[in-house]
């Protein structure tokens, strides 16, 4: 497996690649891998012949007072991981240079990133798509891996490859969770030993949501308002969102029509740490 720091390096052996007819695909990351990145790439081996990971802390998607200097970084362990899962190439490069000091040029989302985390996280999607034009300037791939977790932030980066007209296809992988339910996310290694034990309380309620939309008896609105009660009843989650939504307006539904396919979103704080998952619906 090679490993670059530098953008042109990166864009000479990719190249090559291209050149033997081989399909480039990429798979994004700010490091800290666990099992859930691990799945991308394997996707992506299975998919493509020569896969890029990349790994980089991007401080243009936190806002004041996030986490940024203490998302845990673990190159090394990283790097391992990346191997046994089959990149080829991994991308590592600095801050400095992936932003210059005078750099002033961003990517604006639009309407999709304003609510649920753009309403939260002002700024946070704009960081996200900055970063991602940047990477795939740098990796050229052909396909880019991206997982259901994040699913407002998969949707944008699907938008915005549409509207911009980017030569790269989008695929989602779903979600890997813990023996619990559990999402995986680098930031669960921040949860204490009895904030782990509630934090499953997340999956419990979007279990609850699918089965209350596969019975066709609940509205959209009742739904989420089911998820949340469930979400609240430990008294230690911190609902930021629970929503019921159009999978690709993010549009709150409201509606009683059967038959419709639908998103769960759910957004709490556990003590210290924030915490996102979501589940695929269709009312009966």
């Amino acid at each position: 497996m090679i490993v670059e720091q530098l953008p042109e390096a990166v864009r000479s052996h990719v190249r090559e690649a291209k050149r033997q007819g081989r399909i480039v695909g990429c798979v994004p990351t700010m490091g800290a891998l666990h099992d859930g990145h691990c799945s991308l790439i394997e996707q992506a081996r299975r998919d493509c012949d020569f896969v890029v990971g990349t790994i980089f802390v991007n401080p243009t998607q936190f806002g004041p007072g996030e986490d940024f200097s203490r998302y845990p970084r673990t190159l090394e362990a990283d790097l391992d991981r990346c191997r046994a899962a089959g990149a080829d190439l991994v991308f590592t490069p600095a801050a400095s240079v992936m932003y210059q000091d005078d750099a002033d040029t961003v990517v604006v989302p639009g309407q999709l990133a304003t609510v649920l985390e753009g309403a939260i996280r002002p700024g946070h999607f704009s960081g996200v798509t900055t970063v991602v034009t940047k990477l795939f300037g740098i990796t050229e791939p052909d396909v880019a891996f991206f997982g259901q977790k994040d699913f407002q932030q998969q949707l944008i980066i699907r938008r915005m490859v549409r509207d911009l007209n980017l030569a790269v296809r989008i695929v989602t992988c779903p979600i890997i969770r813990e023996s619990d339910g559990l999402a995986m996310s680098s930031r669960n290694r921040y949860l204490t030993e009895t904030e782990r034990a509630v934090a499953g309380d997340i999956h419990q309620a979007l279990r609850e949501a699918i089965r209350l939309a596969d019975c066709g008896e609940c509205s959209a609105a009742e739904v989420a308002l089911q998820m949340r009660r469930r979400l609240e009843r430990s008294g230690q989650l911190q609902v930021q969102y629970a929503v019921v939504a159009n999978p690709e307006t993010l549009e709150e539904y409201q509606t009683e029509e059967r038959g419709i396919e639908a998103v769960a979103l759910i957004a709490v704080q556990l003590g210290s740490t924030r915490l996102i998952d979501n589940a695929l619906l269709r009312f009966g």
